[in-house]
């Protein structure tokens, strides 16, 4: 009987709920202490996880959690480029 893997979760840092790693995006603060915005998911680096919610972007910003998470100043640029993948205005590869 083969096993199915079970999809890697993460918790939205926002809503606090675990949810598939395919439906959050992935926020980074890499050695250096800059911060972007990481659609693979791979990347080197403390990660952060937000909803793919334009709500969720809109309290991360308000409330200022990825820069408590990341122990980062977070740009406000950092915040459009969410709002835009989420509105489907990047094309993510």
């Amino acid at each position: 009987m083969v096993q199915k893997r079970k999809a890697p979760e993460r918790k939205c840092v926002v809503t606090n709920e675990m949810k598939p790693k395919k439906e959050l995006i992935r926020i980074v603060r890499n050695k250096e202490g800059v911060v972007f915005v990481d659609p693979t998911g791979k990347k080197n680096g403390r990660g952060a996880y937000l909803s793919r919610d334009l709500d969720v972007i809109t309290k991360a910003e308000k409330s200022n959690v990825l820069n408590r998470t990341l122990n980062a100043e977070v740009d406000a640029s950092i915040y459009e480029e969410l709002k835009q993948i989420i509105s489907g205005k990047t094309h993510e590869k």
